[in-house]
């Protein structure tokens, strides 16, 4: 009995002691099930990668709709390994192809009035925002000018105008007082800012006493004054010179096909190749000038023009390369050509915005064709037409063009607009300075690109939706990515190391 008594009561504290094991238990469950306002201290199985802090690309953005225009952004893009099924833009610097003169505009005789009319405060606020290297500048660092007029001038002329019926085989009269004020003026303004900006300069015109139709409007040049043509285009790179302007090429006839345009010329290919393997090509040799001559400088329809040119042999060697507009045909044009003469460069030289073009459709179709797709095609550069215009979209020449659209519109000596053309540039010009080389990138459903290696070794990618549906998408790097979108309509320049 008393050994039962015994048992009993061991039992008894030995239950005592499991209810207060069980009651610390569920105290401490409570406990450690319990939220505050600190929150949970209960480990997370399996968590969520962090977030990186370290920002690996600069991202610049234009939206179609003009809410953001060439905005830097501030969100987070970091190159990492994490898989995902989005659709990439593979970019690889081992695979170059041309090297990069640069992106920019034609100063036009009425872009330098029309630039003039600033205050002078203001004038030099938009100079060093199109050719500066600030954080606020563009950096166009190229750009075509007309030799005489272009039909974005007030009036047409060419630097050796005499009386009608006289001719001045010496060129006694040649003179470059119609510029000296206005686009002379402001390239040195600009050389004072961008020193190393190339310059191409194209002629729409020969002085009328050289022409078979004595008319500024359309006309051939007559075969007599080849060679007098050849020394006014000499003289004339010898002058902008000595005004401490350096012509870096030279189109012989700015559009050669068209003869409707004031001022204008038509030359034949056959033309063109007898004017440059006789006259022109031994004559820039002959004065140790080192401008290269570019042929053709027209519409994209029209690949066996430039190709009939370096089919001559002895034109050939004179020539560096063609030149194209896209009014007519398509990009590819480029590529035909440089297909048939790998060792012959590629530029484009011209594309307007019309005054009656929505931002959205130009800013599209523009970076698609002449910023994307002159690139992706071998050219070497890549230039809008007219950089600025009043409010009229002038000046222009009796039967010039009345709605091309400048990069800027100046309404007064105190306001001027940014246009689409500059947003359309500035994608490019401000990323990829001279002596770029474009770089392989791949093209992946609507998200059309190209991609460069600036000489400091910065990778640069352009990126346009050609659609109207946001879309997501990887950027990949040496086997990482980084993720992105872009709006319908939009365009992205993306920078890293």
């Amino acid at each position: 009995m008393l050994y039962l008594k015994k048992h009993m009561v061991l039992i008894l504290k030995n239950s005592s002691t499991i209810m207060i094991l069980l009651l610390i238990s569920l105290f401490q469950f409570n406990c450690s099930s319990s939220t505050s306002e600190e929150g949970t201290n209960t480990p997370i199985e399996n968590p969520d990668p962090p977030v990186s802090t370290t920002n690996d690309v600069d991202f610049w953005l234009t939206k179609g709709d003009q809410s953001v225009a060439l905005k830097k952004q501030t969100g987070i893009l970091s190159f990492n390994t994490t898989y995902n099924t989005l659709p990439n833009i593979e970019v690889n610097e081992t695979q170059t192809y041309q090297t990069v003169d640069g992106f920019g505009f034609t100063l036009t005789g009425g872009s330098a009035e029309v630039i003039n009319s600033l205050s002078a405060t203001k004038k030099q606020a938009l100079l060093q925002e199109l050719f500066g290297s600030s954080e606020t500048s563009i950096s166009i660092n190229y750009l075509r000018i007309s030799v005489g007029a272009s039909d974005l001038n007030s009036e047409p002329f060419t630097y050796d105008d005499v009386p009608n019926g006289e001719t001045d085989l010496d060129l006694s009269e040649f003179s470059l007082t119609p510029d000296q004020d206005t686009v002379i003026a402001i390239l040195k303004e600009i050389l004072a800012i961008n020193p190393n900006i190339k310059i191409l300069a194209s002629p729409w015109s020969a002085p009328l006493w050289m022409k078979d139709n004595d008319s500024f409007i359309g006309g051939s040049l007559q075969p007599q004054y080849y060679e007098v043509y050849a020394q006014y285009l000499a003289k004339y790179i010898k002058a902008m010179k000595d005004e401490g302007i350096n012509i870096d090429a030279l189109t012989p006839q700015n559009e050669p096909l068209h003869g409707g345009n004031n001022p204008s010329m038509v030359m034949t290919a056959l033309q063109q190749a007898d004017f440059i393997k006789n006259n022109l090509g031994p004559t820039l040799v002959a004065e140790n000038l080192m401008t290269k001559i570019i042929a053709y400088d027209h519409n994209c329809d029209n690949p066996q023009y430039p190709i009939t040119i370096l089919n001559d042999a002895t034109a050939n060697p004179f020539v560096d390369g063609s030149a194209f507009h896209l009014y007519a045909g398509d990009i590819s044009a480029l590529t035909t050509v440089h297909n048939a003469y790998p060792n012959k460069n590629l530029y484009f030289t011209e594309q307007y915005t019309p005054s009656t073009g929505s931002f959205s459709g130009d800013l599209k179709w523009h970076v698609k064709n002449v910023v994307i797709g002159s690139m992706r095609n071998w050219s070497k550069n890549a230039l809008e037409w007219n950089l600025a215009n009043n409010s009229s979209f002038g000046p222009h020449t009796d039967g010039g063009c009345t709605t091309c659209k400048g990069a800027i519109t100046i309404s007064s000596s105190d306001t001027f607009t940014r246009n689409v053309g500059y947003y359309i540039i500035a994608h490019a010009s401000k990323f990829v300075p001279t002596g770029s080389l474009r770089i392989s990138s791949g093209i992946t459903g609507n998200l059309q690109n190209v991609a460069f290696k600036t000489p400091e070794g910065k990778k640069v990618l352009v990126v346009l939706n050609d659609s109207d549906i946001d879309t997501a998408f990887n950027i990949k790097y040496n086997d990482k990515w980084t993720t992105t979108s872009l709006n319908g309509g939009a365009v992205g320049t993306y920078i890293w190391e």
